[in-house]
């Protein structure tokens, strides 16, 4: 059984949870109860839409599950299913499904501000991967993130706040705005305008921060957080009186926890789980866990900096005063002042927390929140359908605190699974239709769904052509060394300085492209291309040392001149000559999926174009909206017209060619590949003239699947 450290859900922890659980079924049903309850509670006369039928309803939870449309094999495999509990049975399958994972890490990259550039943000991205994959509770999560120090990258979940420098009123402002929903930053200096929190609660929360400190050693760079011993938080804040009267503040946790006298059911059922839990991870228990592993490494590490162990590299004498690091002491020196706050926001108790949480998948869901903003909860801002919010936050922590099991639960739900108001409708009884769950808001595919489902609808996660079938010629523009210059073997050296840096065709390559001339940047064609990262290399590159003092190469300056020097010839520098030359290649393009690409991603590439937040400020949300430069994207990019064309290795390619053809088993396999449906008679018609248009059936079809995937029903969720 795999382990996340203290724990991960083998089978016969699954099943002994569902022991303690009401069935996801009964909750669903018992939150559309509530919804329609309040509804009727508050007189309202509205139409309630229906469920929507099968094929809208596969559509809709492979974009929201698992972040593509599904494929034509698993539209007949649903298809193939009994009608009856036929989308239950759907919804269990694809929570299994390795995409879900990845679907869902960008729920909280979004949610955490993660992002592949900041200090450590590559490694946490992979380790809540890791999280979520082996199921590691929310609160679990939440509570490593706010509480643990550590180097950059080797701890991944230091990343949280070495993400932004340490500092800890930024800190608060966050913390209680991810983990929370309250945006007490505001209160920073001046108290709320619009809620309860004053200046003082926000400085209390702060001080939880206020001896954290980021460190980036001068001699190797190596970042990382720690403690000292006094806090940076004084009260009153600085300007308001004397420097000399300025004091050292306790921290203090503002927000109100529940209080009772008898443990409500739902903290008792998930206290059952975790019993549950705990007990098949000891009857199964075997091997050290994570927690063994990184304290056995914390030794290695320790004897190496001690010089118990033999040690590389020329800079011994450097490292001499390193000998004497107490790295568990005070690289890793662990924040008591953080694990006391994260105790306290993660507490069954703190309704602030699993409310929020809820609200966020909720929105992710449904397309609107029980409270918009979803990191805004206030007084004056109240929640609709408060009734149906609380209990959906009860059975999330019934459950532990289970991602899965709170997703199930809301997408098995008919207000999950409610048609969108009807067209004729009015903006403003569209709006109040949506606001009471009576209908789903229209909502455009996140980016990164658009992206998988146009790789999905063009077989474009695969090569699709035969070798030979798309040769082209083009034209590069590459620095070569001028004859005369430099040193004999310079010209291999200048290549791989030329190609280094961020060239994404040199890190796609590898090292194999570490000595190949360099193209110059083309145009804004292809700019959809990325790099897909591998998380659970990252995670295995982060855990092979503990700390670089006992690998690191001290080099004085004079060090690294000379091998500047050498690297460029002494003082006998090369020089640069431009060249163009014509390449043969065989344009046969296939693509990552975007759910695994560095992110955010580059400015100008697609999912930056289509609403993905760069991360960087608190309450950078996904922008939805349309603009031209998606709509040129879509019409003139090569990722569209990749995906419009027929290769000859899929199944369209035979129903277009051949000695039978047939034309209108092609235009339905095409609709039922980009639109998840069958085409009307009108529209089997119209496709048909659409491909008799073109030079021949296969750029006619090219020509029909090109629209198909330019049209709102593509972009958009049924």
């Amino acid at each position: 059984m795999k382990r996340f450290g203290f724990l991960c859900l083998s089978q016969l922890a699954l099943t002994l949870l569902t022991l303690a659980m009401v069935t996801p079924v009964q909750a669903a049903g018992r939150v559309d109860e509530l919804i329609a309850e309040a509804n009727k509670a508050a007189g309202l006369k509205l139409p309630q839409q229906p469920v929507v039928d099968d094929a809208t309803f596969i559509r809709r939870i492979y974009v929201d599950m698992i972040g593509r449309i599904p494929t034509e094999g698993e539209v007949r495999e649903f298809a193939s299913m009994p009608p009856n509990g036929r989308r239950e049975k759907l919804i269990d399958k694809l929570l299994k499904d390795g995409r879900f994972t990845d679907r869902w890490t960008i729920f909280f990259a979004d949610m955490l501000r993660m992002r592949s550039n900041a200090t450590g943000g590559q490694a946490m991205i992979a380790y809540v991967h890791q999280a979520i994959e082996q199921g590691m509770p929310y609160d679990e999560l939440a509570r490593r993130l706010i509480s643990i120090n550590g180097k950059a990258g080797k701890i991944p979940e230091a990343g949280f706040v070495l993400s932004d420098e340490a500092d800890p009123l930024a800190m608060a402002s966050i913390t209680s705005q991810v983990f929370l929903g309250v945006r007490i930053a505001c209160a920073q200096c001046h108290d709320h305008p619009f809620d309860v929190w004053t200046r003082k609660d926000f400085y209390d929360l702060a001080a939880y921060f206020g001896k954290t400190r980021r460190y980036e050693s001068q001699l190797t760079k190596v970042v990382y957080s720690t403690e000292m011993d006094q806090t940076a938080i004084l009260w009153p804040p600085e300007g308001e009186v004397p420097a000399k009267d300025r004091k050292p503040l306790n921290p203090r946790f503002p927000f109100a926890l529940d209080k009772f006298t008898a443990k409500p059911k739902h903290i008792v059922r998930m206290e059952a789980v975790r019993k549950a839990k705990a007990d098949a991870i000891a009857a199964t228990k075997k091997g050290p866990s994570i927690d063994d592993l990184l304290a056995e490494s914390s030794v290695n590490a320790t004897q190496v900096a001690a010089g118990k162990i033999g040690e590389t590299g020329s800079a011994k004498e450097t490292k001499k005063d390193l000998r004497g690091i107490d790295i568990q002491g005070s690289l890793y020196k662990k924040s008591d002042y953080r694990e006391q706050l994260a105790d306290s926001i993660t507490a069954p108790g703190n309704r602030y927390f699993s409310r929020s949480f809820v609200n966020r998948v909720w929105k992710t869901l449904i397309g609107r929140g029980f409270v918009e903003p979803v990191d805004d909860f206030r007084e004056d801002n109240p929640a609709v359908h408060p009734a149906a919010m609380d209990y959906l936050a009860d059975e999330f922590v019934a459950s532990d605190y289970d991602l899965r099991s709170l997703v199930r639960l809301v997408v098995t739900s008919d207000a999950y699974q409610r048609a969108h108001a009807p067209r004729e409708a009015d903006e403003l009884t569209r709006m109040e239709m949506e606001t009471n769950m009576l209908a789903t808001p229209m909502r455009r595919m996140i980016a990164e769904a658009l992206f998988d489902s146009v790789i999905t609808a063009g077989h474009l996660f695969g090569q699709k052509h035969s070798p030979g079938k798309n040769e082209k010629t083009i034209y590069e523009k590459i620095r070569v060394a001028k004859a005369g210059t430099g040193k004999p073997g310079d010209l291999a050296k200048a290549g791989s300085l030329v190609a280094g840096g961020n060239n994404p065709a040199m890190m796609a390559g590898g090292m194999a492209g570490m000595n190949a001339p360099m193209a110059m940047a083309g145009g804004g064609y292809a700019l959809e291309n990325a790099i897909e990262v591998d998380f659970g290399a990252v995670l295995r590159e982060a855990a092979k040392d503990e700390v670089e003092v006992e690998a690191m190469q001290a080099q004085s300056r004079e060090e690294i001149e000379a091998m500047r020097m050498q690297r460029e010839g002494g003082n006998n520098r090369m020089q640069y000559e431009e060249k163009t030359i014509a390449k043969v290649i065989d344009d046969n393009p296939s693509y990552n999926t975007s759910l695994r690409m560095q992110s955010p991603a580059p400015n100008g590439h697609f999912l930056q174009v289509f609403g993905q937040p760069n991360r960087s400020d608190l309450g950078d949300l996904r922008d939805d909206t349309a603009n031209m430069r998606q709509a040129l994207m879509m019409l003139n990019g090569k990722f569209a017209h990749e995906a419009a064309r027929v290769g000859d290795l899929e199944p369209m390619h035979k129903l277009l060619t051949g000695k039978a053809p047939d034309l209108d088993a092609a235009v339905k396999l095409a609709y039922l590949e980009i639109m998840t449906r069958r085409p009307s008679a009108e529209e089997l018609t119209e496709a048909k003239e659409i491909i008799a248009g073109g030079a021949n059936p296969l750029e006619g079809m090219a020509d029909l699947r090109w629209v198909l995937l330019n049209c709102n029903e593509f972009r958009f969720l049924p």
